[in-house]
Order: C-alpha cells, then sequence, then structure tokens
C-alpha cells in the first residue's frame, strides 16, 4: 500500500532524507521509530503530500502523492501539530474536511461522538488543550473512513483512557476496513502492542524494518540457574548474558523451543523463558551498529 524507494530531501544543504526506503502492506500497522531528528516527520509529510523530494519515490497504492489530489482524498494525516483556522469550531473543521474528502461519513462523525468525552462540535479548536484538539483530529479523521492514516506522534497530550481509546478504534478499523496505519514515534513501549511492522530510523536513513513477528521468533530471554560445574552449551548465539549470584539471564537468537531443549540438558536448577520488550529486541539486534543504539531508543 505505502511504497518509498530511495527518498532524499535537504534543506538549505542538510539532508534530512538520504535514501530512506520504506514498505508498508495494505492492512498493516506499521511503527515507524527514532530519536528526535531523525527525518520520521520529513517522510511522513513527503507521503501526505505537503514536501516534494528532491529523488527517489514516494507512493500510495502504487500512485505518487505529490500534487495527486486522487490519493490525497484517500488518506488522513494527523501530524504532531494540529491545523485549525483561528475561530474555527470542531463543527467548522468538519465540514472544511468533509468538502475535500468523498468518503466522509456524517453517520460516523455522529456515532463517534461518544467516543470522545466531553468533546463537542460546538467548542472553539483555539480554547481546547492540546490534548482535546488531538481528540478532535482523531474524532475527525476516523469519519473520513481513510484506506491510509499517516500520524506523527499521535496520542501525546492524551490521557491514559482516551489513549487506549484511540488505539482501539483505529485497531478497529484496521480489522474491519482494512486501514493501513503508519504511526511515528520515539517510544517503541508505546508501540509494542499495537504494530505488527516496525522500521527504526536515524539520521536521515532506515536503519532496519522487519514484521515484529520475524524478530520476536528468533530472539529469547531466558533465565536460568545451573548447578555447580555446568556450563551452557557449546555454539549458542549469545547476544547478552548477566548474572544475578546463581541466576544467569540470556538473549539469545534462535527459537524459544530449540533454546530450551538445549539448555535442559545442562540439568538447571530452574528456567524459565521471560517476553522480550521491543526496545530489548531493538537494542541487541542493532547492538553491532556504529552508534549508541540506547540513545536512539530510550
Amino acid at each position: 500500500m505505502i511504497q518509498v524507494t530511495e527518498l532524499r530531501k535537504s534543506f538549505d544543504g542538510f539532508e534530512a532524507l538520504r535514501g530512506v526506503s520504506l514498505h508498508v502492506p495494505k492492512g498493516a500497522v506499521y511503527g515507524l521509530v527514532g530519536p528526535n531528528g531523525a527525518g520520521k516527520s520529513t517522510l511522513i509529510r513527503h507521503l501526505a503530500g505537503v514536501y516534494r523530494q528532491d529523488g527517489g519515490e514516494a507512493l500510495i497504492g502504487g500512485e505518487p502523492v505529490y500534487e495527486n489530489p486522487a490519493v490525497k482524498a484517500k488518506l488522513a494525516w494527523i501530524p504532531d501539530e494540529i491545523f485549525y483556522y483561528g475561530g474555527a469550531t470542531v463543527r467548522d473543521m468538519m465540514r472544511f474536511t468533509r468538502s475535500m474528502i468523498p468518503t466522509f461519513s456524517d453517520e460516523r462523525f455522529s456515532k463517534l461522538a461518544g467516543a470522545f468525552g466531553e468533546l463537542r462540535p460546538e467548542q472553539s479548536m483555539r480554547r481546547l488543550s492540546r490534548g482535546m484538539q488531538k481528540q478532535a483530529a482523531f474524532w475527525i479523521a476516523l469519519s473520513c473512513c481513510p484506506a491510509v492514516i499517516l500520524l506523527d506522534e499521535p496520542v501525546d497530550g492524551l490521557d491514559p483512557v482516551m489513549r487506549r481509546q484511540v488505539w482501539s478504534l483505529l485497531l478497529q478499523d484496521v480489522a474491519e476496513r482494512g486501514t493501513t496505519v503508519l504511526v511515528s514515534s520515539h517510544n517503541l513501549r508505546e508501540l509494542e502492542d499495537v504494530c505488527d511492522h516496525v522500521g527504526i530510523m536515524d539520521r536521515g536513513k532506515m536503519l532496519l524494518e522487519r514484521p515484529l513477528a520475524a524478530l520476536q521468533e528468533n530472539m529469547v530471554k531466558i533465565q536460568l540457574a545451573l548447578p555447580d560445574g555446568k556450563e551452557l552449551p557449546d555454539g549458542l548465539d549469545v547476544l547478552h548474558e548477566s548474572r544475578t549470584g546463581r541466576l544467569r539471564q540470556l538473549i539469545l537468537r534462535g527459537s524459544s523451543e530449540a533454546l530450551t531443549a538445549r539448555l535442559a540438558a545442562c540439568e538447571p536448577f530452574f528456567m524459565d523463558v521471560l517476553p522480550l520488550s521491543l526496545e530489548e529486541i531493538f537494542i541487541y539486534e542493532l547492538g553491532g551498529e556504529d552508534h549508541e543504539i540506547k540513545n536512539i531508543l530510550l
């Protein structure tokens, strides 16, 4: 659904994007991760049709986005800073959006009214808090019934209850409508429960993109305590090891079943397989990069 190939963009000699490539399948929730200044927002603005690239391609549904109204009518974009006209109410911004998006549904706008707490159509956008403005943006965007939703730091400013509500609505659209979601964040913990594909950017480049399941299936965290004189089997691909007394914690590359079978031969007093966070997966997957990966992820 979304295809970016060798995308390049410079501002006054500064290379914001340096040959970025990215692929988001239809109906996927893709988490775009990286530190501030990595180029995530610049990439999303190309996909929203705001910027024209200096080189490469940015396609949605196989068509270029820039100066292509037919493609833009199929997507919704919620930037980090919400746009609204001076003096506009929520209803005014809804009507403005409806005039440009042919798939906008008045029926869905009415049905979603109760999902956003105290927010009302007659309220002035200017007088809303940052979090309430984000709620208004989601309310309008979801009413567009878009094929693609682009989100840049989407839940900043929302309280925990509203964060859960927003993600629930987005995932419902993914499941029922096949909506494709690209969400940018520098916070891996925020994306761990919702994304099925993840890409990490730094300094205008894509360092890695993979299905989340592929990462999770090939890396395991195991705690175990071995009897005196027992050592780990030879040939294990140990990415990280720490000890507290006799208890060892290992990050290993491989499948859980195969590794636990091999370690069981050492007759451990105790052994347990622990869940790996998305943050840990990236730290150890990219541990050999020439920069401090923890600074990117934390």
